[in-house]
C-alpha cells in the first residue's frame, strides 16, 4: 500500500484478524478517535501499544506504518472544519441489528480510549456540554437496542443517535484534544 494511500475500515479489518486482536473495526476505530479527542500523546512504539491492543502475532513493518497512517488521517479528519469526520460503522445497507451493535462498539472503543489518552485533571476542565455528552455515549456504550416492526423508526432513530455520536466525538476533540500552537518557541 503506498504511503499516501487513505486507510480504510477493510484494511483495519485485515489486521485485526491477523493480528488476532479482540476488537471489531468499529470498536478498534471509537478507541483511536477517543484517545486522539482526549489528547492522548503517541509513543514511538506501536499505535497498538497506546491503545493497550495485544496483537499475536506483532504487526509487520507495512501494518505499522498503515497504522501510522491511519493516526494521521484521523487527526486531520477530527481538525476539519469542514466536519468531514464520522465514525467507521457498517454500512448503511448492513442490517439495523448490526448497524446498531456497531455504533455501540465504536461508542465503547471511544470511552476506553478517552480514558486512555486523557487525565483527571483534563476531565475536571471538560464544560458541562462536555461531560453530558460523555454521560450519554456512556449510556449509548451500555445500551442494547431492542429494534421494533418500525423499521422506518428504528432506522431515524438510529440516524439521530449516529449524529450525536459524531458530533458529539468532535465537541471533545475541540475541547480536549491536542492543541495548536503558534509556529514560534514562544506561547503567548
Amino acid at each position: 500500500m503506498p504511503a499516501n494511500q487513505t486507510v480504510d475500515p477493510e484494511d483495519i479489518a485485515e489486521l485485526i484478524g491477523r493480528c488476532k486482536l479482540a476488537t471489531s473495526v468499529s470498536e478498534f476505530h471509537g478507541s483511536l478517535v477517543g484517545y486522539i479527542s482526549a489528547g492522548g500523546r503517541f509513543g514511538a512504539g506501536s499505535l497498538l501499544d497506546d491503545l493497550k491492543f495485544e496483537p499475536d502475532p506483532a504487526p509487520t513493518a507495512d501494518e505499522e506504518a498503515m497504522l501510522t497512517r491511519l493516526r494521521h488521517q484521523t487527526e486531520a479528519w477530527l481538525a476539519d472544519t469542514d466536519l468531514t469526520f464520522g465514525p467507521w460503522l457498517p454500512e448503511e445497507d448492513a442490517p439495523l441489528a448490526q448497524r446498531a451493535e456497531g455504533l455501540t462498539e465504536w461508542t465503547r472503543g471511544f470511552l476506553g480510549g478517552f480514558g486512555l489518552g486523557g487525565s483527571a485533571e483534563k476531565a475536571k476542565e471538560l464544560s458541562e456540554d462536555a461531560r453530558e455528552v460523555l454521560r450519554d455515549m456512556a449510556t449509548i456504550a451500555a445500551s442494547e437496542f431492542e429494534l421494533d416492526e418500525d423499521v422506518e423508526g428504528d432506522e431515524e432513530s438510529l440516524t439521530e443517535i449516529e449524529e450525536f455520536v459524531r458530533v458529539g466525538a468532535l465537541l471533545l476533540h475541540a475541547e480536549a484534544g491536542p492543541r495548536n500552537h503558534p509556529p514560534s518557541d514562544t506561547l503567548h
